[in-house]
């Protein structure tokens, strides 16, 4: 594949006249001769994923490589949404219809039809060359390129029949007439096909319904009045407002009103949440009782709806390396498959068998041949899997994601956000003898509202609650997992873990040392205040766990893994934590810096390792990780980071995550196990004179059929997630 720059940009082109998985990797082989382009192009969902350099080539570039190649490419939003089955379906019908009489003429004839073969020429012309014509047209176009693909095998054998009988029947040759073969390959095959490609459709209808999930109008507010808007007309920072039963625009803050948002479209979560005024909503979501004005914070391409679907329809474009072993097969197997069939018909010849019979041979081992259960035996699952995930809350990034589930041993889970909800409350004030509990939250809360840190989220809003507006913090400097220093009200003030305050030359006091280690045994996390060189008193805060952690981790243990809590806390307060979920490992006071190294160190005493993360200092242990999982709840660096997002905060959702990718790798080699032992088993067959054509048409057909359908099984993915 060729190498892409760093300034490249991507694109997804969507593939018309794409007949089998040979089509795929020809049209993918073509791009990846341009410089600077790097493509995948998957035969089951008829896209190609594109990366280039814009510098070496353009989209214009692109489509023409396509088209050179003997097919049609365009943006996907140019390309109407139609049912690819739907071309199949008249010449079909024409086909079934001639069909029937053609093969009793076949079994009866011969002894009670005078001039019967005369009929079955009549009757098979229109099915080869009507309803087989777009074989014949592909076939055609691929050897104008010379190449040959699965229609290639179908058109010469069709003809090839219908030919050999012709020159028969009119001939007056002492010879069999094969019509109904011709007719029966033809209308097996088709029906094949089109039951292949409502399969297809159906395998790719959860993105396609994600991305439709949207709302398509917005109520803005422009001074005080609702306008009624397309959501595409949406900008930044206006306001707009959802009623009840009416979908959120687009991602955004609620300036007013209290209501229940329905999410289950997007997470997979049954129960609506509440939300008021400062909380987060996510487009598309659904407005269950109250009104609310909304602040929209992100709109198109950035939206939360837009990512995961972009992310979703990478991934089904991606390719596992076992599915490159199947491409690489695909792109040999037409031309092997001629030979062989060329081969048979010279062999049975050479071994004095009638024409007849080696004809009949030879036709058999063209059409029996079957790439294309090669090409959709992982495409096909991946479509469907992701597919599911989507609808479950659950993005999975690529095909290589999968194999990696099943190896992971240990799993690494951060605990404030993951394990526990992430929204810190105050929940104890102590101040040192001659300081007022007003004073020391005024100072600690003017300093904290200068900080982005959850713990300093929570102590300026409780400070702005109590006390309204806050000093102002200047000359703000952090110090990654130690603490935070600024001037406020003139004053030095510095806030962070009391343990590590004698860095900033402050001497700890004794009372407060046996208080933080009270507070710290309820499991509250607790940060010392210090003004000009003296401590002021300490600020305990707590975290709740999730009501749903406990029934993740059993679940976890359940497929074998091994959890570890992660925390930049005490110890004490991290196994108190541990323990209430039922996690016997605990890593503490581990700063931010240093969870990467932590990931590492396990992976090193030959761990495979996932980590489980929400926050901006996750992002580099999730990539450290074998297995990245982000709480989609949490930062976008944290879930670009990650090979998996979840998009909703429950941690059950894990679990699922990898039990459905394992599910979806199964799915993925069983498929290729039917579909390389399908073709080891029938071609020699075929060879042999022991599979008839109109037979090997049938299995043919069925075997794509059934790698499909067994694909869609994915569909039926069930979440273990119950009522906690």
């Amino acid at each position: 594949m060729a190498t892409v720059a760093g300034q490249e940009e991507r694109v997804e082109l969507a593939i018309e006249g794409m007949t089998c998985a040979s089509c795929a990797t020809r049209i993918e082989k073509r791009l990846n001769r341009l410089d600077g382009v790097a493509a995948s192009v998957s035969y089951a969902s008829e896209h190609a994923a594109v990366a280039f350099d814009p510098t070496q080539v353009g989209l214009d570039d692109l489509i023409r490589a396509v088209e050179a190649a003997g097919y049609h490419a365009a943006l996907p939003e140019d390309v109407p949404d139609g049912n690819p089955a739907r071309p199949y379906r008249r010449r079909l019908g024409v086909a079934a219809v001639l069909t029937v009489p053609l093969v009793l003429f076949a079994w009866v004839g011969a002894t009670r039809l005078p001039g019967w073969e005369y009929m079955s020429l009549a009757l098979a012309t229109p099915i080869v060359f009507y309803s087989g014509w777009p074989f014949h047209r592909a076939a055609v176009a691929n050897a104008r390129h010379l190449a040959a693909t699965m229609d290639t095998l179908i058109s010469v054998g069709t003809l090839a029949a219908w030919t050999w009988s012709t020159v028969v029947l009119l001939g007056g040759l002492a010879a069999g007439v094969y019509f109904d073969t011709a007719g029966a390959i033809t209308t097996l095959i088709l029906l094949g096909r089109y039951l292949e490609a409502s399969a297809k459709r159906r395998s790719g209808e959860a993105i396609r319904a994600l991305v439709e999930l949207g709302a398509k109008h917005a109520r803005v507010l422009r001074d005080g009045v609702e306008v009624d808007v397309p959501v595409e007309l949406l900008t930044v920072g206006e306001q707009f407002v959802v009623r009840p039963g009416e979908k959120v625009a687009t991602d955004g803050t609620i300036v007013s009103g209290i209501s229940a948002v329905d999410r289950s479209l997007l997470t997979g979560e049954s129960v609506p949440v509440e939300v008021g005024p400062g909380d987060d909503v996510v487009g598309a979501s659904v407005n269950v009782s109250g009104r609310l004005v909304v602040r929209a914070t992100k709109v198109g391409e950035a939206t939360a709806l837009a990512q995961i679907a972009r992310l979703v329809s990478d991934a089904q474009v991606g390719k596992a390396p076992v599915q490159r072993l199947a491409d690489r097969a695909s792109a040999v197997f037409v031309p092997f498959v001629i030979g062989i069939s060329l081969l048979t018909l010279a062999g049975w010849l050479a071994a004095g068998a009638t024409a007849t019979a080696a004809f009949t041979a030879a036709v058999a081992v063209i059409v029996v041949a079957c790439p294309c259960a090669l090409g959709l035996a992982t495409p096909t699952a991946l479509l469907v899997g992701t597919g599911r995930g989507a609808q479950l809350g659950i993005v999975i990034k690529g095909p290589e994601v999968l194999e990696r589930t099943r190896r992971v041993t240990t799993i690494v889970l951060d605990k404030t956000g993951t394990v526990t909800c992430g929204k810190m409350t105050v929940a104890a004030i102590v101040p040192t003898d001659g300081v007022s509990e007003e004073d020391l939250l005024r100072l600690t809360a003017g300093v904290e509202d200068a900080s982005e840190h959850p713990i300093a989220r929570a102590i300026a809003a409780y400070g702005r609650d109590r006390l309204g507006m806050l000093p102002r913090a200047e000359h703000f400097s952090a110090r990654a997992g130690l603490g935070i220093e600024a001037v406020v009200d003139g004053h030095a003030v510095v806030v962070g873990r009391l343990a590590v305050l004698a860095d900033w030359g402050i001497p700890p006091l004794e009372q407060l040392a046996a208080e933080a280690e009270r507070l710290e045994s309820a499991a509250m996390t607790v940060v010392a205040v210090a003004s000009d060189g003296e401590l002021l008193g300490l600020v305990a805060l707590s975290d709740r766990v999730k009501s749903t952690s406990r029934q993740a981790i059993s679940e976890l243990r359940a497929l074998g893994l091994a959890p570890v809590l992660l925390s930049g806390d005490n110890e004490q307060t991290a196994k108190i934590v541990a323990a209430d979920v039922g996690i016997d490992r605990v890593l503490a006071n581990v700063l931010p810096g240093e969870k990467a190294a932590e990931v590492a160190r396990l992976q090193a005493a030959g761990e495979v390792v996932a980590m489980v993360g929400d926050g901006v200092n996750d992002a580099p242990a999730l990539a450290q990780a074998d297995l990245g999982l982000a709480i989609g709840t949490g930062s976008d660096v944290a879930i670009e980071a990650s090979d998996i997002t979840l998009v909703s905060g429950d941690l059950r959702a894990t679990a699922d995550a990898i039990r459905l990718s394992r599910q979806t790798l199964r799915v993925i080699k069983g498929n290729l196990f039917w579909a390389f032992a399908y073709n080891v088993a029938a071609i020699p067959l075929a060879v042999a004179g022991l599979v008839d054509p109109i037979l090997a048409a049938g299995t043919m057909a069925f075997s794509s059929v059934f790698v499909v359908a067994n694909s869609l099984r994915l569909r039926h993915f069930q979440p273990l997630r119950t009522t906690a």
